[in-house]
């Protein structure tokens, strides 16, 4: 594995262990491997998922009640105090792997121990104690404190914590030290060194459960429940912010294309008849403008729809007769005026032109 995927991927073997451990018998303790936050999670298929809530939903089906986590990794980078559940406490304990804890260390161990014990005893909860594994760190704190605390024999402490964790401790430096070395002084235990902190995620994440989709389905229930109900006036020119709803809005996606039944593309602007077997006919002219327009609801202005459809059944108005011109000078009246012909139409005609010729002369005779 690269360095880039060690620092920002899935622990190195880490789905070659078991999630969770039982508990160990006749103690408060249970092992578990590093539960994972949310965008590591992602990387994961559904089967593999394991973090803090999934940590709390499977010792929740076996009645057990987890009280304190006990994180001995060496790096922050596997979850923090936003992704823990507000129900839990958290103590971080930085121990070095592949070598065996220092002597502050193991007293750090057993003063968290210790005050948890003494402020939980009236009552079952479990201590949860996790490295990247759950095993060879976890493995050795817990063997040492029911060496040194509990006087058990360091053959059965680890034969216990075998059986329990359901993997056996692999590093032949902590088998060593925990059958031959010698016992820890439990001098200062019960000081109070460090006060756990509590967790400070409220609720559950959306897709905590490991789903590869992330996006929202138009299949999911949920997923009709995200947006604002539709207006019962279809007219409204009301619009929507696309983010009113609970969840986020769904990805723009073009309409699915919609064949009738004869197979023929849909086309918006061809009229296809109806089928012959549909109940469905076309309402009369005059039973369609009715329901469109009922007379309670009649608008009287010109510009509406129902006055437009009684201009459109009105027949057609002529426009008015012209009045009928001679094309030549006649003695026959043409209507326009009463009295004798010959009293004004020659007379005048002679005079225009008198009047003409005269006006074109002196124009001539002033340029």
């Amino acid at each position: 594995m690269s360095r880039y995927q060690k620092k920002n991927g899935i622990p190195d073997r880490w789905l070659d262990y078991k999630a969770v451990g039982k508990r160990l018998h006749g103690t408060r303790f249970i092992a578990f491997k590093v539960p994972l936050k949310q965008s590591l999670n992602r990387q994961l298929p559904c089967s593999d998922v394991f973090g803090p809530w999934e940590l709390r939903d499977t010792l929740n089906k076996e009645n057990l009640d987890l009280g304190l986590i006990v994180d001995l990794t060496f790096t922050t980078r596997y979850y923090n105090l936003q992704d823990l559940p507000e129900s839990l406490l958290f103590v971080k304990i930085f121990t070095a792997g592949h070598e065996v804890p220092s002597d502050d260390t193991i007293l750090r161990f057993k003063r968290v121990v210790r005050k948890f014990l003494r402020d939980n005893a009236d009552n079952d909860k479990l201590i949860g104690v996790h490295c990247t594994h759950g095993l060879n760190r976890t493995g050795y704190l817990i063997c040492r404190y029911l060496i040194d605390v509990d006087g058990m024999d360091p053959k059965e402490a680890v034969e216990l914590f075998n059986s329990s964790r359901g993997h056996a401790i692999e590093r032949q430096n902590y088998l060593e030290d925990l059958r031959c070395g010698p016992k820890r002084s439990n001098d200062g235990m019960e000081e109070s060194e460090q006060e756990p902190m509590r967790g400070r995620a409220t609720h559950r994440p959306l897709d905590s459960d490991g789903r590869d989709e992330r996006r929202p389905h138009f299949n999911d229930p949920w997923y009709h429940r995200s947006f604002p109900p539709r207006e019962e006036n279809p007219r409204s020119h009301r619009h929507h912010h696309p983010h009113d709803g609970i969840l986020p809005s769904p990805p723009l996606l073009p309409p699915p294309p919609f064949y009738p039944p004869t197979g023929a593309p849909y086309s918006p602007h061809r009229w296809t008849p109806p089928h012959p077997d549909s109940q469905w006919r076309r309402p009369h002219r005059s039973e369609e403008s009715r329901s469109r327009h009922p007379p309670a609801e009649r608008d009287w202005n010109p510009s509406s729809r129902w006055q437009e459809d009684r201009r459109r059944a009105a027949p057609p108005r002529l426009p008015p007769p012209l009045p009928r011109y001679s094309p030549r000078w006649t003695n026959e009246s043409n209507g326009l005026r009463d009295g004798p012909e010959d009293e004004w139409a020659a007379p005048k005609m002679r005079h225009q032109h008198r009047y003409s010729h005269r006006n074109r002369a002196d124009t001539y005779d002033n340029y």
